[in-house]
């Protein structure tokens, strides 16, 4: 039930993959990445949040958010910035930074991708043929490192619980089942380097299946107590109910209804719900039917009153008011919104 929740999600949001470079260093590099939403145009046009994740495949490599403490890679690790920010990638600390800028993106968009790059010198990075990773393989032992960068990006709805429950970064070691990852990066980077059909397809969707896995290594790794709507989702009695909610949204949850179904008396089930997820049960179905009528708003030409039933309100005028609280603008503006959005165009 909680693997289903969680597919109901991610197909919900639909998230996708976008540029993908494997960079290859030398001993001393760095790369400050700015925050997202600077270059969320350039690479994934049109897409309503986007975050960047790096995979070491080689050598040694650092990362954290500006002025926090950096955590050590280990080759097979994902480092992930959920939330869009800032972010610094290094061989170690202390080594002056380039600035990975939105102008040397579109300057590299007409790529096909993945393609290679070098933190230069001078302030500049190297790219295609003279930073090839297949004709000047790192050597780890030199002090060289291979990373796989890229950036995944989700639509912007009106609510989102798996991005709500992410830290700003999320560093998940390559220990035990993680460490398929680093060698199916490493084909993706071999497969792609003579710029074959297929490609940026390939690369696209291994960045997707890597979020998704990082995603779930990291619930299961989650401490004893801790919260969040991961975490509602590992208890048994909370994700029935979660489960049960995405399944059927439209269907008129009572409380009680939820409490019988996760074995819990009412009191018992609003206060664990309340305290794993965040949010009451009954907030919690109001915004998760926003989800999905934001969902169906987009994909769909449906009248606004077909959707509103389909989500659980017999009312037109009561489910744009509820969808105007959580979106913040009524669902008909919001639809030509999301038109506008995407549709742009992809320069």
């Amino acid at each position: 039930m909680a693997t289903d929740t969680l597919s109901d999600v991610l197909r919900t949001v639909r998230l996708r993959g976008a540029a993908f470079y494997a960079v290859r260093a030398g001993a001393d590099w760095a790369v400050a990445a700015p925050p997202a939403v600077e270059i969320a145009e350039a690479v994934l046009p049109g897409a309503g949040h986007v975050m960047a994740y790096h995979v070491l495949i080689d050598g040694a490599a650092w990362a954290g958010l500006p002025g926090g403490p950096l955590a050590r890679l280990a080759p097979g690790d994902v480092v992930l910035f959920p939330q869009g920010d800032a972010h610094l990638l290094c061989s170690a600390p202390g080594v002056p930074p380039l600035r990975f800028s939105p102008e040397w993106v579109r300057a590299t968009q007409q790529l096909a991708t993945p393609f290679a790059v070098a933190p230069g010198v001078g302030g500049a990075f190297a790219w295609g043929a003279s930073a090839r990773p297949d004709e000047h393989p790192p050597d780890s032992t030199d002090g060289g490192s291979s990373v796989a960068c890229g950036f995944l990006g989700c639509d912007h709805g009106p609510f989102n619980p798996l991005l709500d429950a992410l830290p700003r970064m999320l560093h998940v070691p390559a220990e035990g089942d993680g460490a398929w990852l680093r060698q199916l990066m490493r084909q993706a980077i071999e497969a792609s380097a003579g710029a074959g059909p297929g490609a940026c397809a390939l690369a696209e969707r291994m960045g997707e299946t890597m979020f998704i896995d990082t995603v779930r290594r990291h619930a299961a790794r989650l401490p004893d107590g801790a919260t969040g709507w991961l975490a509602g989702l590992r208890d048994r009695q909370i994700a029935r109910a979660l489960a049960l909610i995405h399944a059927e949204p439209q269907r008129p949850w009572t409380v009680d209804a939820l409490a019988r179904a996760a074995a819990l008396s009412r009191s018992a089930f609003c206060e664990r719900f309340a305290r794993l997820v965040g949010a009451a049960p009954a907030r919690y179905l109001a915004r998760w039917r926003m989800a999905r009528a934001g969902a169906l708003l987009r994909q769909s030409r449906a009248p606004v009153a077909a959707i509103a039933l389909a989500v659980g309100y017999e009312s037109e005028a009561a489910f744009t008011r509820a969808f105007a609280r959580v979106a913040g603008m009524p669902p008909s503006r919001w639809r030509g919104a999301a038109d506008v959005s995407a549709t742009a165009p992809i320069r």
